[in-house]
């Protein structure tokens, strides 16, 4: 695997960092993944995740978010994404892709998201734009719930009384505090992503990882997630694309296997005609960090070749 990185400049002035994995020179490229990490994580996670695809000929892409990994730049900056932010990672999603398309012309392009990355990927899929995707792969993710109104009204007033820059403690614990009751008696606060120790142990030693996000963020992240299974939002979802969803069925984002096949269901009922779905069972949050990766990953590749159009076959 080939690794490189880049910089893109968005329309407001914010610099966007870029993970660029691609296939030895004999393999050739037939198609790009582009990866739309989580919450409080970085893109460079993903490239255990990126040696896989690339080895069977994907060129891979992979930005850190805003107020993430290296687009944020420093551990102080880290769980802010600005004002407007979640509309602006969204945009941010698009060029990295028309980015990719440009290197790669012709090619297919398939977004797979995670966690924080697949609820902007669901608004994505009923935004203008989105059909420059092929399909769609979302990761560790939930359908509709609710007390989001609540949430987003709570955030509204912290950040009224404390700042759109404060740390909220109150509004992580609001998201998170519950996410590890299921793994009684606990070795750490992120047992609830994954069921692999070491993996675990990497996440927590990573200074650009786990950080407090400002209340500014929490707001626009309750805004994003009772957005994307409004009315106003699913009379715009692209139904002609395929959409794989998997995730753990012991994961607490997904409400521990409940979510995902609400979501599946959900889809479908919009007039989706490919949706799929699979829970692992055992499985935390961070499927492709679980003990049974290779498997997962195996699934992923093998419902991007399913779905991969002819031509890209066969011109590889």
């Amino acid at each position: 695997m080939k690794e490189n990185s880049f910089t893109l400049t968005d329309p407001i002035g914010v610099n966007i960092h870029v993970y660029e994995w691609l296939p030895e020179s004999d393999v050739p490229v037939k198609g790009i993944v582009q990866i739309s990490h989580g919450m409080c994580e970085t893109a460079v996670r993903y490239a255990r995740f990126a040696e896989a695809l690339t080895g069977v000929g994907y060129a891979v892409y992979a930005n850190d978010h805003r107020g993430h990994g290296k687009t944020a730049g420093q551990v102080n900056l880290l769980g802010d994404v600005g004002e407007d932010g979640f509309y602006w990672m969204r945009r941010n999603l698009l060029q990295v892709a028309a980015k990719a398309l440009s290197k790669h012309e012709g090619k297919p392009i398939f977004l797979f998201s995670h966690s924080m990355g697949s609820f902007l990927a669901q608004k994505l899929m009923c935004e203008e734009g989105n059909e420059i995707y092929e399909g769609f792969i979302l990761s560790g993710t939930n359908g509709p719930r609710g007390m989001l109104r609540l949430g987003e009204s709570l955030a509204s007033a912290q950040l009224k009384l404390k700042g759109e820059h404060h740390r909220s403690v109150l509004l992580n614990s609001l998201v998170f505090g519950s996410y590890n009751r299921a793994f009684s008696p606990v070795r750490t606060a992120y047992d609830w992503l994954s069921s692999d120790e070491a993996e675990v142990d990497k996440y927590i030693a990573d200074p650009f990882c786990g950080a407090i996000c400002t209340t500014r963020f929490f707001r626009g992240f309750f805004h994003l997630l009772r957005e994307i299974h409004s009315e106003e939002s699913l009379s715009t979802l692209c139904i002609s694309k395929p959409i794989y969803i998997f995730g753990g069925d012991k994961d607490p984002v997904g409400m521990s296997g409940q979510g995902i096949p609400r979501l599946a269901e959900l889809y479908k009922k919009r007039g989706v005609s490919d949706v799929e779905y699979r829970l692992y069972p055992g499985g935390r949050h961070e499927m492709l960090n679980e003990v049974n990766r290779d498997e997962v990953t195996t699934d992923v590749l093998n419902w991007l070749e399913q779905h991969l159009p002819y031509e890209a076959t066969t011109t590889a």
